[in-house]
């Protein structure tokens, strides 16, 4: 499941304003890591699993 931050943000019924690519890329990192897709940013959920003990290998 991916999360946006306009989801985490529902309680204020306002959508998110796009954001462009080089604002996102000032921004700093996080973890688990954020997507920049069409303008709006979504954040990854942590692997769990075996997907998560190849990428380790």
């Amino acid at each position: 499941m991916v999360t946006t931050i306009s989801q985490a943000n529902e309680s204020n019924q306002s959508p998110e304003p796009k954001i462009t690519l080089e604002e996102f890329l000032k921004l700093p990192e996080t973890k688990p890591a954020s997507e920049y897709i069409d303008g709006r940013i979504y954040q990854n959920p942590c692997q769990m699993g075996n997907i998560a003990l190849c990428k380790v290998s």
